[in-house]
């Protein structure tokens, strides 16, 4: 223990200065994730944190670190949207100057947000990585201090303060699920939890198509990731920090990764059940629990690291949690070309309860006949298996049914 890089001492002092700053942010119970893990599970909502996320504990760590030299200076940062919100906030509340680049197709809710918490933002390039680029050349052509998002000792030690509530909220717990970017978050709550409690688990979840940290755990050194795509844009980083890594190497008791499918149900699941706006990252650890409920003993805490998503995006993973969850069927069905055809098959989906969301009539396909017409419907339904009870209505009503 004494050749970690972080002690129980700073978490403790970290704690004390958030005091006022961050909020202690609730654990709530879920009664549907409990009866579906057979062990209670809770939920550590850093979702409801000041700035949405629980970015805003290290950056302020960090900031306050600075000496008056460097905070006359300034800082700066790169980000598309939690850390430049917990930035902002931060050296506003600090009454240090700060300037945060944002790549262009950033969100303008996002935007806005970290403008309205005092930082001037600069829009820059396509994405992070041009963002960043250009923040670190701010960095060394003015002297601000760059903030990094997860790669420092004061940015992991803010983000441990979470591992400790959540041993001060729920003493009983024997999981804690964290969904893993660069890092940051997962190396603090491991620090304070196993300097505190050894034999508690702490497990990191990815996003499948940006799970860079699986191949870096193997090689025993950060790996990058050649390409990678999530939804999960708070969770999507190519390679783990250094600092991150070495603690997660050390002290994490391993990384699952999950599908877009399970983080789309897991927002889903979130609005409806939970009644929790969450992002796709901070919904990453409930998507673990329906993937796998039967490879975590409880009682687990999942930590939902944040809730800013924006509505363009909730609008777009919400249509994809719902076909996910068999709540949408698209069919093509084969009519013939004739008055009251149509009628007639709206008909049947009445009887069996499904919604028509969209029609569409093929006549062009050559492999119709010349009296035939193709149907192409999306539909509403109540789950996989009202979706079998449609198609199998049509079947009984004498319709040829294509999916």
């Amino acid at each position: 223990m004494e050749s970690w890089p972080i002690t129980l001492d700073d978490v403790r002092g970290a704690h004390k200065m958030l005091a006022g700053v961050a909020r202690v942010t609730p654990m709530e119970s879920s009664r549907h994730l409990s009866a579906l893990l057979g062990a209670p599970v809770h939920l550590k909502c850093e979702n409801l944190q000041r700035t949405g996320s629980f970015k805003l504990r290290g950056a302020y760590v960090r900031i306050a670190g600075l000496s008056p030299v460097q905070r006359a200076g300034g800082v700066v940062a790169a980000s598309a949207g939690n850390h430049a919100q917990g930035v902002a906030l931060a050296a506003t509340m600090l009454g240090v100057p700060a300037t945060v680049f944002m790549p262009r197709g950033a969100p303008l809710p996002k935007v806005a947000a970290t403008r309205d918490y005092g930082a001037e933002v600069k829009l820059h390039g396509a994405t992070v990585d041009e963002a960043l680029e250009a923040a670190q050349r701010f960095a060394e052509l003015t002297g601000a201090v760059f903030i990094h998002p997860f790669d420092h000792v004061d940015i992991v030690t803010g983000q441990a303060t979470v591992g400790l509530e959540i041993l001060e909220q729920c003493p009983e717990v024997r999981t804690v699920l964290v969904g893993v970017g660069g890092g940051g978050l997962i190396a603090g709550i491991a620090v304070a939890v196993k300097l505190l409690r050894p034999d508690v688990r702490v497990i990191g979840v990815q996003a499948a198509g940006a799970a860079a940290y699986p191949p870096s755990l193997a090689a025993g050194r950060p790996v990058t990731l050649p390409s990678f795509h999530t939804m999960a844009d708070g969770i999507m980083v190519g390679r783990p920090g250094d600092l991150p890594f070495e603690l997660v190497n050390t002290l994490a008791d391993g990384v699952r990764t999950v599908s877009e499918e399970s983080l789309s149900r897991a927002l889903l699941l979130g609005l409806e059940r939970l009644k929790m706006v969450v992002e796709p990252a901070g919904a990453s650890p409930i998507a673990a629990l329906l993937e796998h409920p039967e490879a975590f003993e409880g009682p687990v805490v999942a930590v939902l690291s944040g809730g800013n998503i924006d509505p363009q995006l909730m609008q777009r993973v919400l249509r994809h949690g719902l076909a996910a969850a068999g709540r949408y069927l698209s069919l093509r069905v084969r009519l013939s070309d004739r008055p009251g055809a149509l009628a007639g098959l709206l008909g049947v989906l009445t009887r069996v309860d499904a919604n028509v969301l969209d029609i569409a009539h093929v006549r062009t396909d050559p492999a119709l006949g010349l009296t035939e017409v193709e149907v192409d419907l999306h539909l509403e339904t109540k789950g996989p298996e009202h979706c079998q009870a449609v198609v199998g209505e049509l079947g009984a009503a004498g319709y040829v049914v294509g999916r």
